[in-house]
């Protein structure tokens, strides 16, 4: 067998990204994630945001790069983007807690100093909690084809329709209630711990959600996708509860019905259980 490679991933020279990246359009270059938290793993990728001027092209796509063995991820925002994540509650739980920690490497002109201040200041008020509501109801009622997918699956115990169902009913869930309650995520690997703690690790609510990831084992032995999807279902039923008469009228109404359907047919045995 060929030897095994050892990767030995190199701290990356910041300075030298700043150089390669900076270009007459940049006007500041800032370091986010985990290398700006002080907390990178051997794999984590190095983050850099750059602020681009205001008549500068539209190319706001992410793009990757693989430097002395290190992912390195450079993101474009343009002036008029950094607005949103004051004022659109989704942006705001995504992007609020990393500006917070973020490092700018090269800033002449000053440019994120206030942007990190106003992070600071930033306070979850009445209208941004209106907005969350709004955002909330629109995406139980966009989630309810998975409800279906995942009632159908479970009817015929078909594979494909339950893991679409099992996506809605975990991650889509999981990111109603992050951004309905507010919660200001660190980052992409701790939204999950974040919300459980949120809503208490010992709740019903939690429960279901490590059930519907897979991550609440029956006896030592992981959850079969037919428990996962039925977790899921559930969760959505406690979901809307959580959010109760902050969706609006037609909203409601259409999540409503959704949960008596839940709630009548997760009651009835499965063709597959019948005798």
């Amino acid at each position: 067998m060929p030897a095994a490679v050892c990767f030995r991933m190199k701290t990356p020279d910041l300075n030298k990204l700043v150089g390669r990246f900076t270009e007459p359009a940049v006007q500041a270059i800032v370091l986010m994630g985990s290398f700006a938290r002080g907390d990178a793993g051997h794999f984590s990728d190095v983050d850099l945001v750059r602020f681009l001027a205001p008549d500068a092209p539209e190319d706001t796509e992410a793009r990757s790069f693989i430097i002395d063995d290190r992912l390195v991820v450079v993101s474009n925002v343009l002036r008029s983007q950094v607005e949103g994540w004051f004022t659109n509650p989704v942006s705001a739980t995504e992007c609020i807690a990393g500006i917070r920690t973020a490092k700018p490497l090269w800033d002449p002109d000053d440019l994120f100093s206030p942007i990190q201040r106003r992070a600071h200041a930033f306070v979850w008020d009445t209208d941004m909690q209106s907005k969350a509501n709004a955002f909330a109801g629109e995406q139980m009622v966009g989630w309810v084809e998975e409800v279906y997918k995942g009632l159908e699956g479970l009817r015929r115990n078909d594979i494909g329709r339950m893991l679409n169902a099992r996506f809605g009913l975990s991650f889509g869930i999981v990111k109603v209630v992050r951004v309905y309650l507010g919660i200001l995520i660190d980052g992409d690997n701790t939204f999950y711990t974040q919300i459980l703690e949120r809503l208490g690790n010992d709740s019903e609510w939690a429960r279901l959600c490590r059930a519907a990831f897979a991550l609440e084992p029956a006896e030592g032995v992981p959850l079969p996708l037919t428990e996962q999807v039925l977790a899921g279902l559930r969760l959505y039923v406690l979901t809307a509860d959580l959010i109760g008469n902050d969706a609006d009228v037609g909203q409601r109404s259409i999540i409503d019905r959704t949960v008596a359907v839940i709630t009548d047919e997760i009651e009835k045995p499965r063709p597959h259980e019948r005798t």
